[in-house]
C-alpha cells in the first residue's frame, strides 16, 4: 500500500478521485492543513475474523469455556453443514 499526502484544498477539489484511489488502488492518503496532519484516508476492508484470533480477550477460568464445553457434551444431534450452494451434506464423525 503507498502513502501519499495532500492539502485540504486539494482534497476537496478532486474528493470522488482520491475516493477511487483509496478505495480501489488501496492507497493510503494524509490530508493535511498548513502542512499538519489532520485525517488520513484508508481503504474500508472489511475483516474476517476467526474465534481462534481471540486468544487473550478472556481468562482462561471464563465462564465462556464452561458454556462451550456445557454445550458440546450435551449435544445430541449432528447438525448438517450448508454449502454455498445451499445444499445439505452431513459430515461424518
Amino acid at each position: 500500500m503507498s502513502e501519499q499526502t495532500i492539502s485540504v484544498a486539494d482534497a476537496k477539489k478532486h474528493l470522488s478521485e482520491i475516493l477511487g484511489r483509496v478505495a480501489y488502488g488501496k492507497e493510503e492518503i494524509t490530508i493535511t492543513k498548513r502542512g499538519k496532519p489532520m485525517a488520513r484516508l484508508v481503504p474500508a476492508e472489511v475483516e474476517t475474523r476467526h474465534l481462534a484470533e481471540a486468544k487473550g480477550w478472556l481468562d482462561e477460568d471464563d465462564e465462556f469455556f464452561e458454556t462451550i464445553e456445557f454445550i458440546i457434551r450435551n449435544r445430541t444431534t449432528h447438525v448438517p453443514r450448508v454449502l454455498a450452494t445451499g445444499a445439505e451434506n452431513e459430515v461424518s464423525a
